[in-house]
């Protein structure tokens, strides 16, 4: 199995197969506009800006279970995250990441990079580097901002 096979849901409710992504380099990210972090979306959206033609595809999946720091209607999300943060990268529907209820592509995301963090996230803003060939290779916790990690995202955009 790999990130492939899932499908999920844009911000707008339409399906989109992970499998459009096959290629890129993922950075998949649980996020919350009124977290403490949400200052890393103007990060991540500078990853975006500067990686993207390079085949760098950062993906945002608003989440509402952590202190309820993304209480809004997606729509919501989206006009905060485009206006507050400057975001463009592609968002998702509000899912969950923990529980009975987690979307499935996030049960996966635990599965395959459990180590230090164990088998739940933590926090808003836990990040996922897929490779190119669809597979997890590393998880970055809330408090590792994405420019801290930009050498790894450049070297796995070197690989093909």
């Amino acid at each position: 199995m790999d990130i492939y096979n899932f499908s999920v849901r844009t911000i707008q409710g339409e399906e989109k197969r992970m499998e459009d992504y096959r290629g890129k380099v993922l950075l998949i990210v649980n996020t919350a506009t009124q977290c403490g972090f949400a200052p890393q979306l103007r990060e991540l959206q500078q990853l975006h800006d500067r990686y993207s033609e390079r085949g760098l595809a950062v993906l945002g999946f608003p989440c509402n279970q952590f202190r309820h720091q993304e209480p809004g209607s997606n729509q919501d999300v989206e006009q905060a995250c485009t206006l507050n943060f400057g975001v463009s990268f592609p968002l998702f529907a509000k899912i969950d990441v923990n529980g009975p209820a987690a979307d499935p592509l996030f049960t996966y995301l635990k599965r395959e990079t459990t180590g230090l963090f164990g088998s739940t996230i933590k926090w808003n803003f836990t990040k996922f580097l897929i490779d190119r060939n669809g597979r997890p290779v590393k998880r970055y916790s809330p408090t590792t901002r994405p420019v801290k990690f930009e050498s790894a995202i450049k070297k796995l955009l070197e690989q093909r």
